[in-house]
């Protein structure tokens, strides 16, 4: 492993040199892949011949503290938070608002996030909920076209229609208050001074711009995303947004209800309904009702751990942990990783924990949904039992966990939220975060206010709100909160000590990214770094996806033996995660992505 390198902390009490600090971040992150050596995955089926190991990222340790995030930048900005002696919410947030900027295509202030939360002095396991609303005026047929049928999703995604209240920030503040120790405009310095001065657009930006469809057709976005002749920005173009380091100074100084009531929330309702496709609905009383919400944390023991996430609205949390707990039953640590027994054993379980997340889990306040039941014991150790080790069982049907659960008919919305960032981190007093924040789709709605996205999160509900003549739990109703596949996970040891804060980006494939890499750590004992390197595999209820270009291909024969229809993928994951071990810490990013991890 590779000691993380120590690099200057900011100086707030004047102008920190901006090229300095994106030189040096850069410096790190070179210094790192320079050094990578290539990572062995062993396979008990396919012949050491055959393999294609494309992973050679390894592993950053340090003493102190650790933060990983999908940026160079923001995890500078993180870090200093952690030197100046914030706490770990402290470093989530200031790295939350740099990716604001750096990375806008992902998250930002225009959007929400889901938040799990350790208090080492108290000992809470806190989430918190900052995904967007529907306006009051959203209707359950709105994403239908003219003749009653589901729209095409960039024919929804585009424009005002999508655009849900954004919940970061005020989720953001309501966990400072509970959680931070460094004063909450400290926290908006770098980000505030990143977008004065300027940032050098990085390659995945660029790449994303140059690629986007529908971005240049929305007047503000094209006029900051492209050059005055029309062209996409460049890598290493240094670009500013003024506009935004005027919206975040006031929210730095007055708190996040300046952007929810007054001239900023009057902007961002005129911009959704002045949109020049899907023109919206959305009233400034729709942004100042706003509320992030503290919900209870969904918990389950896995051997000798405990592991916690976010609960619904998010069907994250539940369907990882409810893979998970059926696996218990299939001693996980006997298998190898990347064999053909253990992406079956995976694939059959996640087909079940879909079959309940397609039926039971909506936004709580609007549908009851069983999270007690779902993860009862011994319901999962009933669903384990419909798993044949030998044979793939084809699509799955939902369980009933539990008397008198409302039965609602499946649906199978796949978000397509790829561009979702993801923050972890624990801090020198074991205080940790996990943190998966989103717009949706790369870059939203494509409609931009005050120079930043607004977010397309409305098209994660269900576009068809009945099935069958019945309606489906996720189907759209104002106030409500749309269906997430966000999965932020903290693990704690028997002692309760957090030794894991993991999550990633990915649309509803995040729970298997997610499952995977918490099986590689617990189950087969590899460093956080090892277990994000590992192939991605997924099924949602359905064809058993391999990711493209890696050594798992060569299962597509074995698999389809044992009864699997097999595809093959090109998402990308951007796992980040930060575990604690003896001595300090181990940080993994995602070398499918940009994320960088620092430490002291």
């Amino acid at each position: 492993m590779k000691r993380a390198r120590a690099m200057p902390a900011i100086n707030f009490t004047r102008k920190f040199k901006l090229k300095a600090l994106a030189l040096s971040s850069l410096v790190f992150l070179a210094a790192c892949q320079d050094q990578q050596q290539p990572l062995a995955i062993t396979d008990t089926v396919v012949p050491e011949t055959q393999k294609t190991v494309a992973y050679s990222k390894t592993a950053i340790r340090s003493e102190k503290y650790m933060i990983a995030t999908a940026h160079p930048l923001a995890s500078q900005a993180g870090l200093d938070m952690l030197r100046l002696g914030g706490s770990a919410l402290d470093a989530m947030i200031a790295s939350e608002l740099v990716l604001s900027l750096v990375e806008p295509q992902s998250s930002g202030i225009g959007g929400g996030a889901f938040l799990v939360s350790y208090n080492a002095k108290t000992g809470s396991i806190d989430t918190y909920d900052g995904r967007e609303t529907a306006p009051q005026s959203a209707k359950p047929g709105q994403f239908l076209d003219a003749s009653g049928k589901p729209k095409k999703f960039y024919d929804a995604a585009v424009g005002g229609t999508s655009v849900g209240v954004p919940g970061l920030l005020a989720m953001l503040e309501l966990a400072h208050k509970e959680n931070g120790k460094l004063p909450w405009a400290v926290l908006f310095q770098p980000a505030i001074e990143l977008a004065e001065n300027g940032f050098n657009i990085s390659q995945r930006l660029a790449k994303k711009i140059a690629n986007d469809k529908y971005l240049k057709t929305q007047k503000q976005a094209r006029d900051y995303f492209y050059d005055e002749n029309g062209a996409p920005l460049k890598a290493g173009t240094l670009l500013k947004n003024p506009e935004l380091a005027t919206v975040l100074t006031q929210v730095a100084n007055f708190g996040a209800g300046v952007f929810y009531k007054g001239k900023i929330a009057r902007e961002i309702a005129r911009t959704i309904n002045t949109a020049i496709q899907n023109k919206g609905d959305m009233k400034v009383a729709d942004i100042s009702a706003y509320k992030a919400i503290k919900r209870p944390p969904v918990c389950l023991p896995y051997k000798a751990n405990l592991l916690c996430g976010m609960g619904p609205p998010s069907s994250g949390g539940l369907t990882t942990l409810q893979i998970l707990g059926m696996l218990q039953s299939f001693n996980m640590e006997t298998k190898k990783p990347g064999s053909v027994e253990a992406v079956h054993l995976i694939a059959e379980a996640s087909r079940l924990a879909f079959a309940d997340r397609n039926t039971y889990m909506a936004d709580p306040d609007f549908v009851p949904v069983p999270e007690g039941g779902l993860l009862n014991q011994t319901y999962l150790k009933i669903r384990a039992q419909s798993i044949d080790p030998n044979r793939a069982s084809g699509a799955r049907q939902p369980g009933m966990p539990g008397a008198g659960v409302w039965l609602w008919p499946a649906s199978d919305d796949i978000e397509k939220g790829l561009s979702t960032t993801h923050i972890s981190v624990i801090d020198g007093d074991g205080n940790a975060a996990s943190m998966t924040a989103s717009i949706e789709n790369a870059f939203g709605s494509r409609l931009m206010s005050q120079g930043f996205l607004l977010n397309n999160q409305l098209t994660d509900f269900s576009f068809s709100p009945e099935k069958d003549g019945a309606p489906v739990a996720n189907a759209v109703e104002g106030g409500k909160r749309p269906r997430s596949s966000m999965s932020p996970m903290l693990v704690f040891d028997g002692s309760g000590k957090v030794i894991l804060s993991v999550g990633t980006p990915g649309g509803s494939r995040i729970i298997g990214y997610v499952a995977k890499t918490l099986i590689g750590v617990l189950d087969w004992g590899l460093d956080i770094q090892q277990a994000i390197n590992l192939p991605n595999f997924v099924n949602r209820n359905g064809t058993t996806e391999l990711e493209k270009g890696t050594e798992l291909e060569t299962l597509r024969v074995p698999l389809e033996n044992l009864g699997h229809e097999v595809k093959t993928f090109e998402w990308k994951s951007g796992l980040q995660g930060v575990q604690a071990v003896s001595g300090g810490f181990v940080g993994g990013a995602d070398p499918r992505r940009e994320g960088v991890v620092l430490g002291d």
